[in-house]
């Protein structure tokens, strides 16, 4: 019997995100009506906002110190570059020239930070599991911070990069500025 996501630990429940996002974009790939692209579109965009929003708040900030710094800091920009691509996606439509082309990137985007979480021994999340992290505890974090995040974002706000220059004042951020959890 599968595990439901009220079972599950951090990991578990972040790799689940990461199988629902791929069937949403593969869903996109064989959709042929504009509508039907856009509702994929939008759900996968949505499924994308809350993720990074309980990577970078929860998850991230637990893993500081644990793992390899360099892998954290490529995950937060990576989040960043979807997130101005899912900002895109959202102010545009199917009509756009570019909007299949936006949502393939984002995919392939996606796909790549994906297999940098996942990958088997140097990954960040199994990294994040030798050093020791409580999983439990995280998930529980997580839980209660996808609902209200998916609130927030289903109201319309948008996703806010966190590590693009411009966004702070023409400084880069360091990482002990970005991987602090919201209050």
């Amino acid at each position: 019997m599968a595990q439901t996501y009220e079972d599950m630990d951090a990991i578990a429940m972040l790799k689940a995100d990461h199988r629902k996002v791929e069937e949403i974009f593969a869903a996109f790939e064989k959709a042929t009506s504009k509508a039907k692209k856009q509702a994929l579109a939008e759900q996968a965009c949505l499924e994308l906002k809350v993720h990074t929003v309980i990577e970078e708040e929860i998850f991230y900030p637990a893993c500081k110190g644990e793992i390899e710094e360099d892998l954290l800091k490529e995950a937060y920009v990576e989040h960043d570059s979807a997130k101005q691509l899912i900002n895109e996606i959202e102010a545009g439509g199917p009509e756009d020239d570019f909007y299949d082309s936006k949502v393939k990137v984002l995919s392939e985007m996606i796909e790549h930070h994906v297999e940098e979480e996942e990958k088997r021994s140097e990954g960040m999340f199994s990294q994040a599991r030798a050093a020791g992290l409580d999983m439990d505890a995280l998930a529980d974090a997580m839980r209660a911070r996808k609902a209200t995040a998916m609130e927030e974002f289903q109201a319309g706000k948008p996703a806010e990069p966190l590590t693009l220059r411009e966004e702070n004042g023409g400084e880069e951020p360091s990482l002990d500025e970005v991987a602090t959890p919201a209050p």
